[in-house]
């Protein structure tokens, strides 16, 4: 071994508590293989919340050469729509992700969740009650005392058998019977108190049609699914920890089933300065705060996509924020930086000017047009290089112009201040044309011959100031949206007694420049794709944009510029 090789630090394997229980599975013989799933209901759009059950379950299944199922929850066939099915598995595939020939719904089992049910009835463990709601609520007792048994428990079996049919057969109204599991009403944990798995739906169900007239409970189905499809490690949120007594007994007595999955809670992805409750984003998009579930603000993922936020971005961040079970609050700027960190080595950069100055160059001749070169992108020599036309009208950004700068400003200050510009001249400020509120509308200049392109000053002086720049005839003109965080505070609502967190909600979370002036090379870049606007941040190709209207939204500035908010 070389000295170099052995000074080398060895690589870390990243690991967690999930990613060491299925180690020690296969590592046993306990599983030949493992089998995991990502279930949503396809109700709602996924958030960022969502991908990282996203990437557990997918990126361990990819790892340790294991099969995922994509599925989709549809047990409630009142809040399934088509489209959010079509949003769902469009987002899952853009996180890098494919199910192969495994995508399954729960409607599929249905036949076979019915059949368990009336076995569960027949043995004893089940019971059609006809409490109402009101009262089943009652006979439940609270977390602190314990339920009582329904006067219909005890029911004969054949009883309860017949008053399913009847059920099923849509003889009865809806809310006029379940079936309930028979466990034990006096259980501390009050999902254990006998249980719903089946209850009277007259609804249309997009899978099923009008077949069915009863419909099996979320817990009920979601267990016997994990079984049916073989899964071995049922990854999902802290919040179902205190369903897993009920997962474990519907796999342990419902007879017949053929595997018997693990469930392994790991803690959910809170991001601050964003609301990831569906009830919340429904109400952002219904009373209009956002333009809808794909507003770039928004923490969606059809939302994240269309701001430009690169699908190994959301990865890197599941990956660094890691799986525990400890609760966790992540800061929006952890999300920020693996947006720079994975755009830095792939956009394209170009100039844009989105408060312009005009910038009359006195000393170069009418008409005359002077094609600088600049690299595609400065660290990737293989992209090759941009054309930039250089002419007498040019526009610059309105704060590289201040009189009344300090000493760090190493910009345009005053008459016979100098900057070079990028790719460009050294230009020194010979007039500032004032309008009639005394606001600086043009700056005229002079050049100096030989310093384009990084050439040194004739007399040897060092000029400080690099700015940006727009030939202005040569100017692409664009609408450009700079998008910030929705709200003005890590956990919207928090600090009001009300709870209300549209009192948080952020102003300037969008600030819309029209008329923005961008080097001819911008125009050529396509629907959703990312470049860097020099100096200024990483911008996204929105879908609204046309050859004649150019519309790009702001990802992510170069920095965190809220940290220094935050630090005042």
């Amino acid at each position: 071994m070389s000295a170099a090789a052995a000074a080398a630090p060895a690589e870390v394997e990243q690991t967690n508590f999930v990613r060491n229980i299925i180690k020690a599975d296969l590592g046993s013989g306990k599983h030949s293989s493992i089998v995991t799933r990502f279930p949503p209901e396809p109700n709602g759009y996924l958030h960022i919340g969502h991908a990282k059950s996203i990437c557990v379950n997918f990126g361990l299944g990819e790892e340790f050469g294991g099969r995922t199922y994509m599925r989709l929850d549809d047990t409630n066939p009142e809040k399934e729509e088509r489209e959010y099915v079509d949003a769902i598995l469009a987002d899952v595939r853009w996180l890098g992700f494919d199910w192969a020939d495994r995508l399954t719904h729960a409607s599929d089992y249905f036949e076979q969740f019915h059949a368990y049910a009336e076995q569960l009835v027949r043995e004893g463990l089940a019971y059609v009650d006809e409490l109402s709601a009101e009262q089943m609520r009652e006979y439940r007792g609270t977390l602190t005392s314990p339920g009582r048994d329904s006067p219909f428990r005890d029911r004969p079996v054949e009883e309860s058998v017949s008053l399913f049919r009847a059920m099923t057969a849509g003889e009865m109204e809806d809310g006029a019977a379940v079936v309930r599991l028979k466990i034990d009403m006096a259980s501390p944990n009050i999902n254990l108190r006998d249980p719903t798995i089946y209850r009277i739906k007259s609804a249309t169900h997009p899978q099923t049609g009008d077949k069915w007239k009863v419909y099996p409970m979320y817990d009920f189905a979601h267990s016997l699914t994990d079984a049916l499809e073989g899964i071995t490690h049922s990854l999902c949120t802290t919040e179902f920890e205190a369903h897993r007594p009920l997962y474990d007994w519907i796999v342990a007595n419902t007879p017949g089933v053929p595997c018997t999955p693990r469930q392994i809670e790991f803690s959910r992805l809170n991001l601050q300065y964003c609301v990831l409750s569906k009830r919340k984003l429904i109400q952002l998009v219904r009373e209009g705060h956002v333009s809808g579930w794909d507003d770039p603000r928004m923490p969606t993922l059809v939302g994240l996509r269309r701001r430009g936020v690169p699908p190994e971005a959301i990865r890197l961040f599941v990956d660094r924020t890691g799986v525990s079970k400890a609760l966790n609050n992540i800061d929006y700027s952890v999300l920020e930086d693996c947006v720079r960190a994975s755009l830095d080595s792939k956009a394209a950069r170009v100039m844009a000017v989105l408060d312009p100055l005009r910038v009359t160059v006195t000393s170069w001749p009418e008409g005359e047009v002077e094609m600088l070169e600049g690299a595609v992108h400065p660290k990737r020599p293989e992209l090759g290089m941009r054309q930039v036309p250089f002419s007498r009208s040019l526009l610059i950004e309105r704060s590289d112009f201040d009189e009344f700068a300090n000493k760090k400003y190493f910009r345009f200050k005053g008459v016979g201040s100098k900057v070079r510009l990028r790719f460009g001249y050294v230009l020194e400020l010979d007039q500032i044309v004032r309008g009639e509120d005394g606001e600086a509308v043009e700056l005229r200049c002079s050049h100096v011959p030989g310093t384009a392109m990084g050439g040194k000053m004739p007399d040897g002086e060092k000029v400080k100031g690099i700015i940006h720049w727009v030939s202005e005839p040569h100017a692409a003109r664009a609408t450009v949206r700079l998008y910030d965080r929705l709200f003005t505070t890590p956990e919207p609502g928090a600090g009001h007694e009300d709870g209300d967190f549209l009192r948080d909600l952020n102003p300037h979370s969008l600030d819309e420049r029209l008329e923005c002036a961008l080097e001819p090379a911008a125009a050529e870049y396509g629907a959703g794709e990312q470049v860097q606007f020099e100096r200024t941040g990483y911008f996204a190709v929105d879908p609204d944009s046309t050859p004649g209207g150019l519309v790009f939204n702001r990802v992510v500035t170069l920095r965190d510029t809220w940290a220094k908010v935050a630090d005042k």
